[in-house]
């Protein structure tokens, strides 16, 4: 179900937004990443991440930190693209639709 509810970038403003998102990306990228290394060196004291194809770990291990990182790095990516959406959108004052919000049954 795709459902607009005015708060999405239009115009100017998603074309602005366009070249900033991909560096923005690029950074919650890396970001991610750094953090996904920081917080698998916490909980099992290893300074490198389990590799898919490796040996070492278990695959037990292995699908843990592949959970880990997608859950790191969906949190992360989705921060970056809020912020900068709002971002884009405070600098270019583009105003906000009110939100709707939903009776409580």
């Amino acid at each position: 179900m795709n459902r607009r509810d005015g708060n999405e970038l239009t115009g100017l403003a998603k074309l602005a937004y366009k070249p900033i998102g991909l560096f923005f990306g690029m950074v919650g990228g890396l970001l991610a990443g750094k953090v996904f290394g920081m917080i698998w060196k916490r909980i099992s004291d290893e300074d490198e991440t389990p590799q898919p194809l490796s040996d070492d770990y278990s695959t037990r291990e292995v699908l843990l930190a592949a959970t880990l990182q997608g859950a790191v790095f969906g949190l992360i990516k989705t921060a970056v693209d809020r912020y900068g959406m709002k971002g884009v959108r405070r600098f270019l004052d583009t105003p906000r639709a009110p939100a709707h919000r939903r009776a409580e049954v």
